[in-house]
């Protein structure tokens, strides 16, 4: 690798961690990133997986604030995070990933309509702070879908918890971040493992997805968040378009 391709993988890295963090859209600088290196889709997915680890980790970072008195939550959805980003992996692992990419167009596209119209669910009666099982259902699905495919997965869980819960964007977005992460680490577990991950390219990538990560939930707590709402959505909308020209074009 070049000086040159180092640098520009460490700069995309920053870019796709502000995504991410933001507004779960890492994959959508970072992946093509590493298409730029020469890298193949599969070898790109799969080293992707890997780096976004830091990604997770920088803007868990940033959102302690965020993060405190939801202990119990994260907890309960991180085993459900687990689950369903090992059989994600799993997945991926012995099988073609045609099926989610026709599929995850229309899921993003419902996720992003969902932030834009603030749509909520009624809560689940009985459960008070505890996750219900609809809602313990959703991240596992979640979970599968990111450790499978990924594109745009932390719209979709952003989604989910918006509209399961009563939490304010900031508050949302900081789970939305480490239950995402969990999920993303299991699955990373099992591509360093079984996969061929390209670490030299996935080392800047990371470096860069740590320092955008740290700064996303800064930018998240100073913003407005109807205009943050509407600014994911979009953007959440105009992936779904360009995934599915690729899909079924």
């Amino acid at each position: 690798m070049s000086p040159l391709e180092f640098a520009l993988l460490v700069m995309a890295g920053v870019a796709g961690g502000l995504a991410g963090s933001i507004a779960g859209l890492a994959s959508l600088v970072s992946y093509p990133a590493l298409l730029a290196t020469g890298l193949n889709p599969v070898h790109a997915n799969v080293t992707n997986t890997v780096a976004l680890v830091f990604s997770s980790l920088g803007s868990t970072l940033g959102s302690r604030p965020e993060l405190h008195g939801q202990a119990s939550r994260v907890r309960e959805l991180a085993i459900t995070a687990v689950l369903g980003g090992a059989a994600g992996a799993g997945l991926l692992l012995l099988t073609s990933p045609d099926t989610f990419e026709r599929i995850a167009p229309w899921l993003i596209a419902a996720a992003s309509l969902v932030i834009l119209l603030q749509q909520r669910i009624e809560p689940e009666p009985g459960h008070g702070r505890r996750a219900g099982p609809r809602l313990l259902v959703s991240i596992f699905l979640v979970g599968v879908y990111g450790g499978y495919f990924g594109a745009a997965a932390g719209v979709v869980l952003l989604a989910v918890l918006l509209a399961a819960t009563s939490d304010t964007l900031p508050r949302a977005n900081a789970l939305k971040n480490v239950v995402l992460g969990i999920a993303n680490a299991t699955a990373a577990v099992a591509f360093a493992l079984l996969a061929d991950v390209d670490w030299v390219a996935a080392i800047p990538l990371a470096l860069g997805l740590l320092a955008g990560a740290r700064l996303g939930p800064v930018i998240v707590r100073r913003s407005d968040a109807r205009l943050l709402r509407t600014i994911i959505g979009l953007l959440g909308l105009g992936l779904a378009v360009k995934l599915g020209i690729d899909a079924y074009g």
